[in-house]
């Protein structure tokens, strides 16, 4: 519970990192100078910034647990990437990660929701108040299975092959976009988080 002199967090966006905010890849994205922001990302984390959202990114990160790199590692960049967001003018708000391998059946590790509701518990947000944007089939079950009031595929990363195997799954995002821009662009035209719902 968070103190009663804390405001509940109303517009909140979840975030998946690699394939949304920046590029993928499937040798793991292990130090700072591996991360490349994709084109209109940092843009699009200014623009919902600039309106009140609040950013929060939800990552699976196994390359802890798989021993490609160390957690200090993995920190600097998150710092690195506060530091570029607001660079650009936007602010990511916290960075929430899933250090284990699919073998661990944790709880935190997309598609399972823990990681939104750790964040949850953290800021007092409910998770009606929020949209998972991500790449991935993971993302949008984890943003569904977290109680987001709606989810939102981006083409980026695997997100055409998600786009299909969502469909296979019967499972319909609140939208399909190109990018995390179009999808801040939906966000911002819709009132998300004002009563409305992209």
């Amino acid at each position: 519970m968070l103190p009663s002199s804390h405001k509940r967090i109303e517009k909140v966006v979840f975030l998946d990192r690699d394939g949304v905010i920046n590029y993928d890849s499937p040798d793991y994205i292990k130090n700072w100078d591996e991360l490349e922001f994709l084109p209109g990302s940092l843009e699009a984390l200014r623009l919902l910034s600039e309106a009140g959202y609040c950013l929060i990114v939800i990552t699976n990160q196994s390359m802890i647990r798989r021993g490609m790199a160390p957690l200090a590692v993995l920190d600097d960049m998150h710092q690195r990437m506060k530091a570029a967001t607001a660079n650009a003018g936007g602010q990511i708000h916290d960075i929430f990660f899933c250090p284990h391998r699919p073998d661990e059946q944790c709880d935190c590790r997309k598609p399972e929701p823990g990681l939104i509701r750790q964040a949850c518990d953290r800021y007092g947000i409910d998770p009606a108040d929020s949209v998972m944007v991500g790449d991935s089939v993971k993302d949008i079950l984890c943003g569904v299975n977290a109680g987001c009031a709606s989810t939102i595929l981006v083409r980026t990363g695997n997100g055409i092959s998600a786009e299909k195997e969502l469909a296979d799954l019967k499972v319909h995002p609140g939208a399909v976009v190109d990018d995390l821009l179009a999808a801040a662009r939906l966000i911002l035209k819709a009132g998300f988080g004002e009563g409305a719902r992209p």
